[in-house]
């Protein structure tokens, strides 16, 4: 089997290990870097062209598609679909959890717990509304373009949460407004979903003073067994999104985990380290048994 790993730098650790899992698996691994790929749309049918060269024979590929390329990366996945490539991550259900707005969205319809949220037009005068709206002080506040804890601020009162709502729209910036879960006590818990199974979880602890959990900016990660209710939880909102491979972020609170983001492109680093799990040979196991299944049912239909 020939997999591409799209992604736009060999040296990073999840691609890595993703070509590591594949080819200690028997198959062929490449890197696509999806930023430079082109895109040609002809009656004779859609084609991707990479370094000069149209790229054939590709039987499968895992998306790794960073948030400031969003809308040229779905496009590049939609193109393999069209192909009849299988992507281990579907390039709509990147389009809808890449959208936090979008996707709170349609985890508040599914019925799955979240911090409440509210979001607003640039309405001069509605800052106190909106804080008032999540519960009052201390409040979260997001940019939606925001990504590994970027862009997000704790006001830890109204006055202070007003304010910077107001900033945010004097830039012209949009933004969610959430309730802060005090219980939480800067951590959270990351649940790596692959085909509808948790094959791993981790709990992330901000350092002292920090209510961001995130790796990035200097969390701690230890590996911790998932509640039945935390572990459908994650599941629910992986499916509710329609992604195959999801990182899903929850919040233990007085009532119940709520999810604050699911995450297309779910980085294998601290997740391994952190649970010892193989997750990159689970996530080629799964890339296999789809192939083959879909190989299947072309020949059954032939028949």
């Amino acid at each position: 089997m020939k997999i591409a790993v799209l992604s736009r730098n060999t040296h990073l650790y999840s691609t890595r290990r993703l070509l590591e899992a594949a080819r200690k698996a028997g198959h062929e691994a490449l890197v696509v870097d999806h930023s430079v790929c082109d895109l040609v749309i002809e009656q004779d049918g859609p084609s991707v062209i990479y370094k000069g060269e149209k790229l054939m024979h590709i039987d499968a590929i895992i998306p790794r598609i960073g948030a400031s390329v969003t809308f040229y990366g779905t496009a590049v996945v939609r193109q393999f679909e069209l192909m009849g490539v299988f992507s281990a991550v579907e390039s709509q259900a990147i389009v809808r959890s890449r959208d936090k707005l979008r996707s709170l969205q349609i985890l508040s319809r599914e019925g799955l717990g979240m911090p409440k949220t509210a979001f607003t037009n640039f309405s001069k005068g509605g800052e106190k509304q909106l804080v008032e709206r999540v519960g009052g002080a201390p409040l979260i506040i997001k940019l939606l373009e925001g990504t590994q804890g970027l862009g997000v601020v704790l006001a830890e009162t109204k006055k202070a949460g007003q304010s910077v709502i107001e900033a945010f729209h004097g830039l012209k910036a949009r933004i969610i407004v959430q309730e802060f879960i005090k219980e939480a006590k800067g951590a959270d818990i990351r649940a790596f979903v692959v085909n509808n199974k948790v094959v791993g979880a981790m709990k992330r602890q901000g350092e002292e003073g920090e209510f961001r959990s995130n790796l990035h900016r200097g969390g701690k990660a230890t590996v911790v067994k998932l509640s039945k209710e935390e572990r459908i939880a994650a599941l629910n909102a992986a499916k509710a999104l329609g992604l195959s491979i999801a990182g899903v972020d929850l919040l233990q609170s007085a009532r119940g985990p709520l999810i604050i983001e699911v995450n297309s492109s779910p980085g294998l680093e601290g997740i391994e380290r952190a649970t010892g799990v193989d997750i990159a040979s689970k996530i080629i196991e799964f890339v296999e048994n789809s192939v083959n299944k879909s190989n299947h049912r072309r020949k059954t239909n032939i028949k």
